[in-house]
């Protein structure tokens, strides 16, 4: 009889070290702590991701306060405040949207930085726009900033380059924020 291996066991062999993977979240992490901030995330097309690869770190709960992931267009509405009007006139995959979803989760979850990411993950092209395109926002108390990418590089490249380009631009924003406070720079 052949004898039966705990799965768990096997499995943590093949689990995908997440602080590894975006040593950024870290490195956000020790950012929002030393600024005593706080952050969400409304996610679309990483389903998540963004708040997994935060939460991976230890002592996360210091900073984290919690996120959406908003595939749907309604979730978008109800659940972040994104304009029903704004989903019509621009689409999902849009930088306007990225901002509201952003903004609503900010505000949803009453954080210092709310982050918003919506695009194509792909395989295949969405709303007549290509795999690859995602916008990326993060919304601060005095502005909201956003980055595109458009670089088809397979569905999970492409989720995990959104993830790390919203975890970067969180530290972009909390230097310009920091950077404001000491008068040497102008708010992002």
């Amino acid at each position: 009889m052949e004898e039966l291996r705990d799965p768990i066991q096997d499995a943590d062999e093949r689990l995908p070290m997440l602080v590894a993977a975006f040593p950024e979240a870290a490195l956000l992490g020790i950012d929002l702590v030393e600024a005593g901030l706080t952050i969400a995330v409304g996610e679309s097309c990483t389903g998540g991701l963004l708040g997994a690869a935060l939460t991976a770190v230890a002592g996360s709960s210091a900073y984290v306060r919690g996120g959406v992931i908003a595939y749907a267009d309604d979730v978008k509405a109800e659940h972040l405040g994104v304009g029903r009007h704004l989903l019509a006139t621009h689409g999902a995959v849009s930088p306007e949207v990225a901002e509201a979803m952003a903004e609503g989760a900010r505000r949803r979850y009453e954080a210092d930085l709310g982050v918003g990411i919506t695009g194509v993950a792909g395989p295949d092209a969405s709303e007549h726009k290509p795999a690859g395109l995602v916008f990326v926002a993060v919304a601060g108390p005095a502005s909201t900033r956003g980055i595109r990418l458009d670089t088809d590089a397979g569905r999970e490249l492409n989720r995990a380059h959104a993830v790390r380009a919203a975890l970067r631009l969180c530290r972009d924003v909390l230097h310009a924020m920091r950077d404001a406070g000491s008068g040497s720079g102008e708010a992002p």
